[in-house]
């Protein structure tokens, strides 16, 4: 239960006393992490880090009264939380679906011409293959603004919903629940510059970076956000750190520390490892808990999947390590190809003269290749995944699930991975 500031006024009237404080400083809601790649957590956050964050959406996103927001993500999540608030205090009109699904969306988008709303890259998906199999594209015009979280959205994805959504500012933002949303944002796509002949897009590494790492570019901190990288190596790669007034207080079960170290002076380490470009831009290398260890060497599992969905026949891909006696652990991939694409064993003859449409773990490798990854990042074993990948309430793929589904199939199949 989510207990709003309204009620806690009127709860403290009926009990006769003023006790409840609504100091900026104090504690507003408990949101729960998503747990993709373990349990949920709860996270205290402050009344000042809710509003400074949904400040900085209407103010970047560009948030107005003439909006009518389509309530795509669960009120429990904080990025649905943050997005409604900033709704509110600009006074914009919201509109309802029991819950995400993609049908739903398309009906509610057209019947109420909603202008804004907030995916993730499983969301849009979802959109964009229903209005694939309807071959129908009705009142999507009337959107303006969407904003991606929750993960990088792919080349393939990005022109698809441009494509869907002709005249809507297309942004995608990089945060998490225990920064209360959003720490940068970065416009992926903008009508206005289309129009002019300027195109956006997301862009490889440049080759005036250091840096030699792959990673996804997230765009730069929204005002108040201050951002660190802490160096583990080389290449100015290492830890993502944040401090600011959108840092959480505490986690729920943890013991409230004292006043003198004040949250806006205290760096948050958000488990995730990038880097910040010469253009101020930070960039996405991977999660320190998702880290595969593999011959002595780090791999990060979204530097892999983000080559991988660059082959046209791979609709997505999920990259898992299991454990191996030789190299600690063995990098897999498990892969769902995009419609009209089929799987062949390696021994199949491919050819280049075929019509069909092949994929196999032989070319899956030369690509790898093709894209420069290095050697010990690319998969040893790929796995066609025939149905969705797991994932969370907020349509974050569930990275944990899938390493023990992989695992089973391990055990069922020792000589060979299938699903």
């Amino acid at each position: 239960m989510v207990l709003t500031a309204e009620m806690l006024v009127e709860q403290s009237v009926i009990n006769g006393s003023m006790n409840y404080s609504f100091a900026p400083e104090g504690a507003v809601i408990i949101c729960f992490t998503s747990g993709t790649t373990g349990r949920p957590e709860g996270v205290v956050i402050s009344h000042t880090a809710l509003i400074v964050q949904s400040l900085a959406k209407v103010a970047i996103v560009g948030y107005s009264e003439d909006d009518v927001y389509l309530h795509t993500a669960p009120l429990c999540h904080i990025g649905g939380l943050s997005s409604a608030m900033a709704m509110l205090m600009v006074g914009a009109c919201h509109a309802f679906i029991p819950k995400f699904e993609a049908t739903l969306a398309l009906e509610a988008i057209e019947q109420h011409h909603v202008t804004s709303l907030i995916t993730v890259p499983a969301m849009m998906a979802d959109l964009i293959s229903s209005v694939r199999l309807k071959r129908i594209q009705k009142g999507c015009d009337s959107v303006k603004k969407i904003l991606n979280g929750g993960g990088g959205l792919s080349d393939n994805l990005i022109k698809d919903a441009t494509r869907l959504f002709p005249r809507a500012k297309l942004l995608s933002a990089y945060g998490m629940t225990e920064t209360c949303s959003s720490l940068t944002f970065t416009t992926l796509f903008e009508p206005m510059l289309e129009a002019s002949g300027t195109s956006l897009q997301m862009l490889a590494i440049t080759s005036s970076s250091p840096v030699k790492a792959r990673g996804v570019c997230v765009g730069k901190p929204a005002p108040h956000v201050e951002i660190k990288i802490c160096v583990d190596g080389s290449y100015n790669v290492g830890r993502i750190l944040t401090r600011g007034p959108h840092v959480m207080l505490r986690y729920w079960d943890q013991i409230p520390e004292k006043a003198s170290n004040s949250v806006e002076e205290t760096w948050l380490d958000t488990g995730d490892i990038g880097f910040i470009d010469d253009h101020g831009n930070l960039w996405l290398v991977g999660r320190t808990n998702g880290r595969i260890k593999s011959g002595g060497e780090n791999i990060y599992p979204e530097e892999v999947e983000a080559v991988l969905i660059q082959h046209p026949g791979v609709l997505s891909s999920v990259v898992v390590g299991i454990p191996d006696p030789r190299l600690t652990e063995l990098v897999v991939s498990c892969i769902r190809l995009r419609e009209n694409w089929q799987w062949s064993d390696d021994s199949f003859k491919y050819s280049v003269q075929s019509n069909e449409l092949f994929l196999s773990s032989t070319i899956l490798r030369l690509h790898c290749r093709e894209k420069n990854l290095t050697g010990f990042k690319i998969p040893k074993i790929f796995i066609l995944w025939k149905t969705q990948f797991p994932l969370t309430t907020t349509g974050k793929i569930r990275r944990d699930q899938v390493r023990r589904e992989v695992m089973s199939q391990q055990l069922s199949f020792p000589n060979k991975l299938r699903c």
